[in-house]
Protein backbone atom coordinates (compact mmCIF):
# COMPACT_ATOMS: atom_id res chain seq x y z
CA UNK A 1 0.00 0.00 0.00
CA UNK A 2 1.43 3.46 -1.18
CA UNK A 3 1.14 5.90 1.42
CA UNK A 4 0.53 9.32 0.18
CA UNK A 5 3.03 12.53 0.63
CA UNK A 6 3.23 16.36 0.17
CA UNK A 7 -0.09 18.63 -1.04
CA UNK A 8 -2.42 16.39 -1.89
CA UNK A 9 -2.00 14.04 0.94
CA UNK A 10 -2.17 17.41 3.21
CA UNK A 11 -5.43 18.61 1.77
CA UNK A 12 -6.63 15.08 1.97
CA UNK A 13 -5.88 14.82 5.51
CA UNK A 14 -7.45 18.29 6.34
CA UNK A 15 -10.88 17.20 3.96
CA UNK A 16 -10.61 14.36 6.27
CA UNK A 17 -10.43 16.31 9.77
CA UNK A 18 -13.43 18.90 8.28
CA UNK A 19 -15.85 16.03 7.65
CA UNK A 20 -14.96 14.32 11.39
CA UNK A 21 -15.88 17.45 12.48
CA UNK A 22 -19.75 18.09 14.32
CA UNK A 23 -19.53 21.47 13.43
CA UNK A 24 -19.14 20.56 9.62
CA UNK A 25 -21.54 17.91 9.61
CA UNK A 26 -24.05 19.86 11.32
CA UNK A 27 -23.72 22.94 9.00
CA UNK A 28 -24.23 20.87 6.27
CA UNK A 29 -27.20 18.65 7.51
CA UNK A 30 -28.88 22.25 8.51
CA UNK A 31 -28.48 23.51 5.13
CA UNK A 32 -29.82 20.51 3.41
CA UNK A 33 -33.00 20.94 5.57
CA UNK A 34 -33.84 24.44 5.02
CA UNK A 35 -33.43 23.94 1.66
CA UNK A 36 -35.94 20.90 1.44
CA UNK A 37 -38.21 22.34 4.17
CA UNK A 38 -38.63 25.55 2.42
CA UNK A 39 -39.25 24.23 -0.99
CA UNK A 40 -41.67 21.98 0.69
CA UNK A 41 -43.89 25.41 1.81
CA UNK A 42 -42.79 27.52 -1.35
CA UNK A 43 -46.13 27.84 -2.30
CA UNK A 44 -47.87 28.91 1.56
CA UNK A 45 -47.99 32.68 1.51
CA UNK A 46 -44.99 33.56 3.30
CA UNK A 47 -43.60 30.19 2.59
CA UNK A 48 -41.38 28.99 6.05
CA UNK A 49 -42.66 32.04 8.27
CA UNK A 50 -46.30 31.28 6.85
CA UNK A 51 -45.99 28.07 7.82
CA UNK A 52 -45.10 28.89 11.62
CA UNK A 53 -47.83 31.03 11.58
CA UNK A 54 -50.69 28.61 10.43
CA UNK A 55 -49.45 26.06 12.94
CA UNK A 56 -49.35 28.19 15.47
CA UNK A 57 -53.31 29.21 14.61
CA UNK A 58 -54.01 25.35 14.09
CA UNK A 59 -52.86 24.37 17.16
CA UNK A 60 -53.73 27.71 19.03
CA UNK A 61 -50.19 28.96 20.63
CA UNK A 62 -50.16 31.54 20.71
CA UNK A 63 -53.42 32.68 22.13
CA UNK A 64 -52.45 36.39 19.80
CA UNK A 65 -50.89 37.62 16.75
CA UNK A 66 -48.76 40.22 19.03
CA UNK A 67 -47.74 37.11 21.29
CA UNK A 68 -47.10 35.10 18.05
CA UNK A 69 -44.80 37.77 16.25
CA UNK A 70 -42.82 37.95 19.50
CA UNK A 71 -42.84 34.27 19.50
CA UNK A 72 -41.42 33.91 16.14
CA UNK A 73 -38.95 37.09 16.26
CA UNK A 74 -40.81 38.86 13.58
CA UNK A 75 -41.64 42.60 13.46
CA UNK A 76 -45.50 42.99 14.37
CA UNK A 77 -46.34 45.09 11.39
CA UNK A 78 -44.31 42.22 9.08
CA UNK A 79 -46.77 39.96 10.75
CA UNK A 80 -49.91 42.30 9.72
CA UNK A 81 -48.76 41.37 6.41
CA UNK A 82 -48.06 37.60 6.65
CA UNK A 83 -51.65 37.54 8.39
CA UNK A 84 -53.73 39.64 5.83
CA UNK A 85 -51.58 37.09 3.30
CA UNK A 86 -52.66 34.04 5.00
CA UNK A 87 -56.02 35.12 5.67
CA UNK A 88 -56.85 36.66 2.01
CA UNK A 89 -56.10 32.89 1.04
CA UNK A 90 -58.89 31.69 3.54
CA UNK A 91 -55.94 29.56 5.77
CA UNK A 92 -56.76 31.51 8.80
CA UNK A 93 -59.33 34.17 10.36
CA UNK A 94 -58.99 36.88 13.00
CA UNK A 95 -61.31 36.80 15.83
CA UNK A 96 -60.99 39.71 18.78
CA UNK A 97 -59.81 38.10 22.24
CA UNK A 98 -62.29 38.38 24.61
CA UNK A 99 -59.98 38.81 27.45
CA UNK A 100 -58.35 42.28 25.39
CA UNK A 101 -60.60 43.48 22.68
CA UNK A 102 -57.74 45.46 21.27
CA UNK A 103 -55.63 42.37 20.44
CA UNK A 104 -56.45 39.58 18.06
CA UNK A 105 -56.39 35.64 18.08
CA UNK A 106 -55.72 33.64 15.41
CA UNK A 107 -57.46 30.44 13.79
CA UNK A 108 -57.32 28.45 11.36
CA UNK A 109 -60.32 27.72 8.87
CA UNK A 110 -60.64 24.25 7.94
CA UNK A 111 -58.91 24.86 4.36
CA UNK A 112 -56.21 26.21 6.60
CA UNK A 113 -55.50 22.98 8.57
CA UNK A 114 -56.05 20.90 5.47
CA UNK A 115 -53.41 22.57 3.96
CA UNK A 116 -51.27 22.08 6.98
CA UNK A 117 -51.68 18.47 7.34
CA UNK A 118 -50.81 18.54 3.48
CA UNK A 119 -47.60 20.44 3.92
CA UNK A 120 -46.69 18.70 7.01
CA UNK A 121 -46.67 15.26 4.79
CA UNK A 122 -44.37 16.77 2.85
CA UNK A 123 -42.49 18.01 5.47
CA UNK A 124 -41.90 14.24 6.84
CA UNK A 125 -41.48 13.08 3.16
CA UNK A 126 -38.56 16.13 2.99
CA UNK A 127 -36.94 15.06 6.47
CA UNK A 128 -37.45 11.42 5.20
CA UNK A 129 -35.37 11.78 1.91
CA UNK A 130 -33.02 13.98 3.75
CA UNK A 131 -32.01 10.90 6.17
CA UNK A 132 -32.00 8.67 3.35
CA UNK A 133 -28.65 7.40 4.34
CA UNK A 134 -30.45 5.98 7.68
CA UNK A 135 -32.33 2.80 7.85
CA UNK A 136 -35.76 3.71 9.77
CA UNK A 137 -34.43 3.11 13.88
CA UNK A 138 -31.54 5.06 12.85
CA UNK A 139 -33.31 8.25 11.87
CA UNK A 140 -35.55 7.62 14.70
CA UNK A 141 -32.40 7.37 17.10
CA UNK A 142 -30.80 10.45 15.42
CA UNK A 143 -34.02 12.36 16.14
CA UNK A 144 -34.28 11.15 19.92
CA UNK A 145 -30.61 12.26 20.58
CA UNK A 146 -30.93 15.66 18.89
CA UNK A 147 -34.20 16.35 20.80
CA UNK A 148 -32.31 15.39 24.27
CA UNK A 149 -29.68 17.82 23.25
CA UNK A 150 -31.60 20.37 22.45
CA UNK A 151 -34.05 20.33 25.02
CA UNK A 152 -31.19 20.29 27.17
CA UNK A 153 -29.71 23.53 25.59
CA UNK A 154 -32.65 25.19 25.42
CA UNK A 155 -33.35 24.56 29.03
CA UNK A 156 -30.12 26.09 29.83
CA UNK A 157 -30.35 28.81 27.42
CA UNK A 158 -34.44 29.26 26.50
CA UNK A 159 -34.30 30.94 23.05
CA UNK A 160 -37.71 30.63 20.53
CA UNK A 161 -36.70 28.22 18.00
CA UNK A 162 -37.20 31.51 15.25
CA UNK A 163 -34.48 32.78 16.70
CA UNK A 164 -32.31 30.44 16.88
CA UNK A 165 -32.85 29.46 13.26
CA UNK A 166 -32.26 33.46 12.39
CA UNK A 167 -29.12 33.64 14.81
CA UNK A 168 -28.30 30.38 12.78
CA UNK A 169 -28.77 31.70 9.66
CA UNK A 170 -27.02 35.36 10.21
CA UNK A 171 -24.07 33.34 11.96
CA UNK A 172 -23.57 31.41 8.60
CA UNK A 173 -24.16 34.00 5.93
CA UNK A 174 -27.78 32.85 5.04
CA UNK A 175 -30.30 35.10 4.03
CA UNK A 176 -33.36 35.76 6.86
CA UNK A 177 -36.53 35.19 6.24
CA UNK A 178 -38.92 37.72 6.00
CA UNK A 179 -38.68 39.83 9.07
Amino acid sequence: MRVRSGPAATEAASCAAVQADLGWALGVVFRGYLKAANAAVADLPGGPRGYQVLAAAAHDQPRSQLKLAQQLGVDRTVMTYLVDDLEKAGLVERHPDPADRRARRLSATDAGKDLLCRLDERLRRAEDHLLSALDSADRDMLRTLLQRVALRLDAADPVGACTAVAEIRQATGEPNAAG
